[in-house]
């Protein structure tokens, strides 16, 4: 740790944290007879806490976003550039920052053609549906209103988002909900519906064409899906998938929305997750690795065809989106974003993403062969997970209490994964990873040797 603050500084601001600060999901009542964790500084892949602790983050701050890692001085230096400049006006307006960004994101995004911008995953996902309403309104005579969503994905933390998620412990005592989300159901063929099927893929998309056809495919007017499900159990979609949900969309004219809000700017190996499966959506929402923490910034992308339904009639007062983001306006979000992009080109961080994803994919699957608790591992690029089970046959999940004591474990030892937190009822039950993109073989290697050691010390059965 270079950054050397007064004990007494140090005691202060921790008793300042413990008094003041509500802390994001965490129950606080261990605060009361212990320390709050404060981290003080960030270099690469380590961070370091009060007590002068070094750690190697394996979840990139926590919730999949510090993609390109900490203490990028050429993030913050040009983010104080364009403050000291012109930091902010309303996303009325344009900025240079926000339309250089803009045309840069689109150039990775061939077919889309339309930037939005806001502040976080949750707005973004909220601006898309709100879009998808406006829509049903003004060109179907308010019958297309309703948002398929998928069991087991997430979309954020609003009320609205919250409406489609489909973690049941993300949304539980936050109703009554918004009406007019349907849930369609998750594509882990871990763990099948439909028992041992040939093409899992095509099978479970197919469950949303059921849907469809049940509601009524001219009151649905969007599906938002993630490309790999993320906080539900990190969930790559089975082969077969991705195509035939796209048909199924074109088919009854549904807009397809990926939230790349974890997934998207370099996570699984390209620009987007989306990209690996050859599709082509309609509205595409991200935000976290966007400027990878160092500044907010959240985008919402669409095509030319979404944009001009919203110029049909100048004269009508009604006719435009709309809606504002107040730090939308912000121009430090893509003055950050700009540069965050820069380094992952000249880095070649994209193809380290892939080469160390697959290390660590390789890894997690020798810890399988060596821990019966793993049931399955799973993942794409730096974004992975191992199921934990008590029973490889029965596949029931291990208990939540054990797997967070193996995080507990793998902290003491100085590395940082995390879980499925309060997600799904019972199965809460998979180890996630998320490094930074410019993890070496020896961080990897570090990530998963102090998992062997924690699944040895809480399960005991290598």
């Amino acid at each position: 740790m270079s950054v050397h603050m007064p004990v007494n500084y140090l005691r202060q601001t921790i008793d300042a944290d413990r008094s003041h600060v509500w802390h994001h999901l965490t129950q606080h009542k261990p605060f009361e007879s212990q320390d709050p964790r404060l981290y003080v500084e960030g270099r690469g892949m380590r961070l370091w806490d009060a007590t002068g602790r070094e750690y190697l983050d394996a979840v990139s701050g926590g919730v999949w976003t510090v993609n390109v890692g900490y203490g990028r001085a050429s993030i913050a230096d040009a983010v104080h550039e364009q403050l000291v400049r012109m930091n902010y006006f309303s996303g009325a307006a344009g900025s240079v920052p926000g339309a250089r960004f803009a045309e840069r994101l689109i150039s990775k995004m061939p077919g889309l053609s339309r930037v939005y911008y806001a502040n976080s995953g949750s707005e973004t996902n909220e601006k898309a549906f709100k879009i998808v309403r406006q829509i049903a309104h003004r060109h179907y005579g308010g019958r297309k209103y309703k948002i398929l969503y998928r069991e087991r994905d997430y979309h954020g933390t609003t009320i609205g988002a919250l409406s489609a998620s489909g973690q049941p412990e993300r949304s539980a005592q936050y109703g009554p909900l918004t009406p007019g989300f349907v849930q369609v159901p998750h594509c882990l063929e871990y763990r099948s519906q439909y028992g041992a099927v040939a093409n899992y893929g095509e099978r479970a998309a197919d469950a949303i064409e059921e849907v469809i056809l049940r509601e009524g495919p001219d009151t649905v007017g969007a599906i938002c899906l993630e490309p790999v499900t993320a906080g539900g159990g990190v969930i790559p979609p089975p082969k077969g998938y991705w195509e035939r949900v796209q048909e199924i969309c074109r088919r009854y004219g549904i807009l397809l929305h990926l939230d790349e809000v974890v997934c998207g700017v370099g996570r699984t190996g390209k620009w987007f997750g989306y990209q690996h499966y050859g599709i082509k959506p309609d509205l595409v929402t991200m935000a976290k690795g966007v400027a990878s923490g160092y500044a907010a910034i959240s985008c919402l992308v669409t095509t030319e065809t979404v944009f001009n339904l919203f110029k049909d009639d100048a004269s009508d007062p009604l006719s435009h989106f709309r809606d504002i983001s107040t730090f939308g306006g912000c121009t430090s979000g893509p003055a950050a974003a700009l540069e965050n992009m820069r380094i992952i080109e000249d880095e070649k961080l994209l193809e380290n993403t892939t080469v160390m994803g697959a290390r660590l994919l390789s890894n997690l699957a020798e810890l399988q062969l060596r821990h019966s608790v793993i049931g399955d591992v799973r993942g794409l690029g730096l974004f992975c997970g191992a199921e934990l089970v008590k029973d490889r046959q029965t596949r029931a999940p291990a208990d939540e209490k054990q797997v967070q004591a193996v995080i507990a474990e793998c902290l003491s030892r100085g590395v940082i994964i995390g879980a499925t937190n309060r997600s799904i009822p019972g199965l809460n039950n998979t180890l996630c990873l998320s490094p930074a993109l410019i993890a070496t073989a020896d961080d990897i290697d570090r990530i998963t040797n102090a998992i062997d050691a924690a699944l040895e010390k809480v399960f005991g059965n290598k």
